[in-house]
């Protein structure tokens, strides 16, 4: 008997491809991959004979086109997999707002804080209800400076923050020559310049087995993220790809830079908004990302002739605990509403943050359960492309945050 494969010794490595089904070439460029599981397949259409025939048999079985099926189930941990948030959204992340040369004003606001600034606008700055900043600045004290600070709503002069965890500010100011800047990157649906990426995938299977299985051409197809109450949140991506695979004895990308690092998100660990406002009965939320991906399957190819994009539909549901009526009306009256889910790898003052902003969801359903113990209540959700950006939500479906994609 042979050496039997091991998931241990499986590794797997990806690089964005400069022409779709093109196989990229190795270097630093393509990164190896953290995973809980990982499939790519190569798939065939099966053909069989619906001919007649008096002996009661089947004549001919052929395959027809062939196409690549991927899955990468794994555990949400900022820049892991932000390179495929940005291909389902159709753009790269890019940085966020921020100003600098600021006259700022930190002050107690109930259980929250406010950011006033002298001069300028916040709004133009390019500041969303959702995102996570930090302040910067000598004459800041040190207690504010270099702190995740959540905003909750905007005006031109003034954010409404909460800090994470047990993490507060000292009201202070005005402090001269400030500065905020929203933390790492930002990707979301635009609403024009699309990008289509695709990726050359790798699976080498080592401890002597030593085989690799490179697929090229793979879209990423569709996004779902769960949030439990307890528990690490996950995240589970969907390809489609050309069909050709490349096989061999030797790994493709040899030279890929090493898998992230980052701490694994948890539930308990973070903030869900709606409307800007913190909910603290969620149960349990989840989010799905469907770019409905069609293959273009031509005549005189066994290969997709292109694989073309659909719709970013971002639909998805959370859970509550039952206290009011007050999301029942919002089903009812087909409410727009906002809801943010900020996701930490930790309670320090910095740790690092992905976050999602749906800046505009209608509720599809509302329902309860029954029992002694709590009730409760069930919601599904459709998000939609917000069009009222004059208070602060970015004129978008989905926003996503990553503090560590620099």
């Amino acid at each position: 008997m042979g050496i039997l494969a091991k998931g241990v010794d499986k590794k797997i490595a990806y690089r964005k491809e400069t022409a779709w089904g093109t196989i990229a070439a190795d270097g630093v460029a393509a990164k190896q991959l953290r995973r809980v599981t990982s499939q790519f397949n190569q798939t065939a259409e099966t053909l069989q004979s619906a001919e007649i025939r008096q002996d009661y048999q089947i004549a001919d079985y052929r395959l027809g086109s062939l196409s690549t099926e991927g899955s990468l189930n794994g555990e949400l941990s900022p820049g892991t997999y932000s390179d495929f948030f940005a291909a389902a959204l159709a753009k790269n992340f890019a940085t966020g707002g921020s100003t600098t040369g600021a006259s700022l004003t930190i002050a107690a606001s109930g259980s929250f804080y406010t950011i006033t600034r002298a001069a300028g606008s916040w709004l133009t700055d390019g500041f969303y209800v959702g995102n996570v900043i930090r302040l910067s600045g000598a004459g800041f004290a040190p207690a504010n400076v270099g702190k995740n600070i959540q905003i909750l709503s905007i005006t031109a002069l003034v954010l409404t923050v909460r800090t994470f965890d047990a993490n507060t500010l000292t009201p202070e100011g005005p402090i001269a020559s400030a500065g905020a800047a929203v933390i790492g990157k930002q990707t979301f649906a635009p609403l024009t310049g699309h990008t289509s990426d695709s990726f050359t995938v790798e699976e080498f299977y080592g401890g002597g087995v030593n085989v690799s299985e490179v697929h090229a051409g793979n879209k990423v197809g569709s996004i779902a993220v769960q949030l439990p109450a307890s528990g690490f949140c996950t995240v589970d991506v969907s390809f489609m790809g050309k069909g050709m695979m490349q096989t061999g004895n030797t790994q493709h990308f040899a030279t890929a830079t090493a898998a992230s690092t980052t701490g694994l998100t948890v539930g308990i660990s973070g903030s869900v908004l709606v409307n800007g406002v913190p909910a603290g009965v969620i149960t349990n939320a989840s989010l799905n990302l469907d770019r409905g991906l069609e293959s273009a399957v031509v005549v005189g190819s066994r290969y997709a002739a292109d694989i073309f994009d659909g719709r970013v539909n971002v639909t998805g549901d959370f859970s509550t605990y039952f206290e009011n009526p007050v999301y029942r009306n919002y089903f009812v009256n087909e409410t727009k509403i906002s809801l943010v889910f900020a996701l930490t790898t930790g309670s320090e003052a910095n740790a690092e943050v992905i976050s999602f902003v749906l800046p505009s969801v209608k509720l599809g359903s509302v329902t309860r359960n029954d029992g002694e113990a709590g009730i409760v209540q069930d919601h599904s959700f459709q998000a939609l492309l917000n069009t009222v950006t004059t208070t602060g939500l970015p004129a978008t479906t989905l926003l996503v945050q990553d503090t560590s994609v620099l």
